[in-house]
């Protein structure tokens, strides 16, 4: 007779249990600006029973959601193991949304309560009115009067036992929420399962990904409201890796100051922090002599930016991709075995690698595109950690023969290698053929007079769309429309040179770090941007 395995359920409570006990003398670091407050795995641990206890007592029952408005910080890394692993589900908000929005997503989600920073009382306070669900809130910090009838986070802590008994969950059951952006239309919920979060981390320290240790001391940038924070918190708490969390100082100077003062192996950011970083780092020592890799996604990775990092800091920046709706890993830009060290640039500047677990395809309509490095398709995928549809709402639209459709557009190499060419929306048709707003901005951000650059597709009467260039130039730049049309030519088709160019002290971005190009849509429809032209297609 054939043997069995045991049927043991992929909690979070799992991975919880076994940092707290195994990896109980790693430590989180929060930094508050002028000094850092440090804690053990063994103390967070001790205090996240004590907050799910003290929730119980006040009425949070399993399935129950509950609201967290913080900045990334030890508070927010217990709500993260407490309200899952007591069977509630953690729904993080996204500090950086339109009231509207804010207010929207708690209500759709339902949340009976929030957890909010003192700090961002202000903006938990412009939404409060229209808020139809939230029985109770708790406010982290100790300062004047946070809310009318909210319990202090501590007070709270107080009223809980370190013995709490956590329960037998489902795997399949919920255990935290995050919201889409909601560039379009409302936001929208994804739920993950407790075992999708599971099999994420396991899938986050292996080597050909983010590679997660022990060893590793884990710069926490991106936001923990953010795409499931990128899964760094479950992959550091499990692995044993100490958390550096910078809290609301998130500007170039005080995370240099950082990482120079806490010796960080590892971080995750967005490209718009890296370039902060980049510009400040001209007229600014630095240490970064400890870290090892960062890993950047949330949006395309110019080349430009990867090979300045390496050169100027000797840091290797690793693009990753993802989105919330895949927990959020998908791809990991590592260069493949073989690849001499001259040719590793082609491949790291990429999308990224399909990450094993994840299953991917391209489509034309019902059509299954090759991967052959060429032929581009509408990117769809599918896999454990990949959500099958959206919290409390049918969407038809993306979801095809039960694979996700992601709205971007691109190709894959036969060895699994991703190059994203657009979003399916942001594709500029010129004259029957496509051009990749991507694959333009990548180019006009390698000058080094350019800081920021973003294409749209704007109405032409002779090729239905035509490339606006929209760009932010250093301060003191001489640098004209003719230059920059010289410095692409070579780079790109001679079709692909735009025509209108418009340039900006900044490009709007959305509230994850992204450039908006529905607000730069609006403002050339409205007239609000000045735009010149030059050149001619052809």
């Amino acid at each position: 007779m054939l043997g069995t395995m045991q049927d043991y359920p992929l909690t979070l409570t799992m991975l919880f249990k076994h940092g707290a006990k195994i990896h109980s003398g790693s430590e989180v670091v929060t930094f508050q600006g002028d000094r850092s407050v440090r804690a053990s795995f063994a103390d967070v641990a001790a205090r996240t029973a004590r907050l799910a206890s003290a929730l119980q007592r006040l009425g949070i029952r399993p399935g129950d959601r509950v609201g967290t408005l913080c900045w990334n910080h030890q508070q927010n890394l217990e709500t993260y193991f407490a309200i899952p692993c007591m069977g509630a589900v953690n729904h993080t908000l996204n500090l950086r949304l339109f009231p509207e929005q804010l207010a929207y997503i708690i209500n759709h989600a339902g949340d009976r309560m929030i957890i909010a920073d003192e700090s961002l009382i202000p903006v938990l306070a412009k939404v409060i009115p229209a808020l139809k669900t939230v029985e109770q809130y708790i406010v982290i910090g100790n300062a004047g009067d946070p809310l009318k009838d909210a319990i202090r986070y501590e007070d709270l802590l107080e009223t809980g036992d370190t013995d709490f008994d956590w329960p037998e969950l489902d795997e399949r059951s919920a255990s935290s929420m995050c919201y889409t952006s909601g560039t379009t239309g409302h936001p929208k919920g994804v739920a993950y399962t407790h075992r999708s979060n599971f099999l994420h981390t396991m899938a986050v320290c292996q080597a050909g990904t983010l590679a997660v240790c022990e060893q590793d001391r884990l710069l926490m940038i991106p936001p923990m409201f953010h795409a499931n924070a990128w899964g760094l918190p479950f992959a550091a708490w499990m692995s044993g890796a100490d958390m550096i969390m910078p809290g609301r100082f998130l500007q170039a100077e005080p995370l240099c100051r950082l990482i120079a003062e806490e010796r960080p192996t590892l971080c995750g950011a967005v490209p718009t922090i890296l370039n902060e970083i980049l510009r400040y780092t001209e007229t600014h020592p630095v240490d970064f002599s400890s870290v090892q890799r960062i890993m950047c996604g949330g949006s395309a990775v110019p080349r430009a930016l990867i090979e300045a990092f390496e050169q100027r800091l000797g840091t290797r920046v690793v693009q990753a991709w993802g989105m919330t709706e895949t927990s959020p890993m998908a791809a990991v830009a590592w260069a493949p075995k073989g690849t001499p060290a001259a040719d590793e640039m082609n491949y790291r500047a990429k999308t990224g690698r399909l990450a094993a677990g994840v299953e991917m395809r391209l489509t034309i309509g019902e059509r299954i595109v090759p991967w052959d490095g060429k032929s581009v398709g509408e990117i769809e995928v599918r896999g454990p950690w990949i959500t099958g549809s959206y919290f409390g709402e049918d969407s038809p639209d993306r979801f095809h023969e039960g694979w996700l459709r992601t709205g971007d557009v691109g190709s894959i190499d036969p060895m699994g290698f991703v190059q994203i060419t657009d979003r399916a929306k942001d594709v500029i048709k010129s004259g029957g053929e496509w051009i990749s707003s991507v694959d333009l901005e990548g180019h006009l951000m390698a000058h080094p007079e350019v800081i920021e650059a973003a294409v749209i597709g704007v109405a032409d009467e002779r090729w239905d769309e035509r490339p606006l260039a929209c760009v932010v130039l250093r301060n003191g730049s001489g640098l004209t429309i003719d230059d920059l049309r010289a410095f692409l030519a070579g780079r790109v088709a001679k079709w692909w040179l735009p025509e209108r160019w418009v340039f900006l002290p900044e490009i709007p971005k959305t509230s994850v770090g992204k450039f908006d190009k529905k607000v730069l849509r609006g403002w050339y429809k409205d007239g609000e941007i000045k735009v010149k032209q030059s050149g001619a297609a052809g």
